[in-house]
């Protein structure tokens, strides 16, 4: 590799940065306003026109804040762990298969699982140094979410691995030139989808920021540039959420205008679900993840090594 690809390489990966942070803005924008509209009221709409200008008028506002930091927290894990939860966030985006591959690699679905597996430390380590009871059960409820609901993310995932033979998400490109997996596997798609919301913490898994018992969560204790960078990694995991589900399921072709049409609509699905439903109880979560998420995805995982094998035997 010569030091022009070096620089393209580098380029490239400032770009993508700058763009994922645009989308971050206008989705907190069209959250806002869908959420407005379901509520029979208009959202964001005084600044720029119909509140397109918005986004950048809270970002001005959240970063020239004054940083308040508690007395009795632990003041490096806590000024860290929101910085470091959006650079793990950022990172898991190099896994998006473009062909020019000047950042897309060969184990990709290997780095984005320990991607998503080191995001539980930063939710634990913010809890945690914050020194409040509040964040420090909101951490934990969030931690023990995410570790319930990535079990049958890995799973999912390690099917498509046996069915692709590959652990690089470009092959999931390739193998849906003629159909798309969500037609064949339907179910699985239905699944992931509420592992996405629970992954994220979304609505109706929000109990990491249950507003009625734990003030806001984990994040109870922090202002100005700590929660944006907080509320900027939650909103790029579900454009990163999003992006994958379009990537899997729906054809996963990145030079169509339809990939980023599904893209947008996955995110659409995401507000539509936080209007629209309330918060589960916390039991019922880890019993929908134990016994319901767990099983079905263990029955594919099974299912599809079967017809492996048997498409090797017989059919090769």
């Amino acid at each position: 590799m010569n030091l022009f690809e070096v620089y393209l390489t580098f380029l490239s990966v400032i770009l993508l940065i700058i763009m994922v942070m645009v989308g971050v803005a206008f989705l907190t924008l069209l959250e806002r306003k869908l959420l407005g509209y379901i509520q029979i009221r208009k959202g964001p709409n005084k600044v720029g026109l119909m509140g397109v200008l918005q986004p950048f008028c809270d970002v001005i506002k959240l970063f020239s804040k004054e940083q308040i930091f508690p007395s009795v927290s632990n003041y490096y894990p806590y000024y860290l762990s929101p910085v470091f939860s959006l650079f793990l966030i950022l990172s898991s985006w190099m896994v998006v298969p473009y062909f020019t591959n000047f950042y897309s690699f060969n184990l990709s679905v290997l780095f984005f699982l320990c991607c998503m597996s080191l995001g539980v430390y930063s939710i634990m380590i913010a809890g945690w140094s914050s020194n409040s009871k509040y964040s420090l059960l909101g951490g934990l409820r969030s931690v023990a979410q995410t570790i319930s609901y990535e079990v049958s993310l890995a799973i999912i995932l390690m099917s498509f691995i046996f069915l692709i033979e590959n652990y690089s998400f470009l092959d999931f490109c390739l193998i849906q030139n003629y159909i798309w997996i969500i037609f064949m596997f339907f179910p699985l798609s239905v699944v992931w989808f509420i592992i996405c919301l629970a992954e994220t913490n979304r609505t109706p898994f929000d109990f990491a920021e249950g507003e009625s018992e734990l003030v806001s969560g984990f994040n109870v204790e922090y202002s100005s540039g700590g929660f944006a960078l907080i509320f900027m990694a939650e909103y790029s995991s579900i454009l990163l959420m999003s992006m994958l589900f379009s990537l899997i399921f729906l054809g996963g072709n990145l030079y169509s205008i339809l990939f980023y049409i599904m893209l947008v609509y996955i995110s659409y699905l995401f507000i539509l679900v936080r209007g629209t439903l309330p918060r589960l109880r916390y039991d019922k979560l880890m019993t929908m993840a134990w016994k319901s998420f767990l099983s079905v995805s263990l029955n594919y995982l099974m299912f599809i090594m079967g017809l492996k094998l048997f498409l090797n035997i017989f059919l090769i």
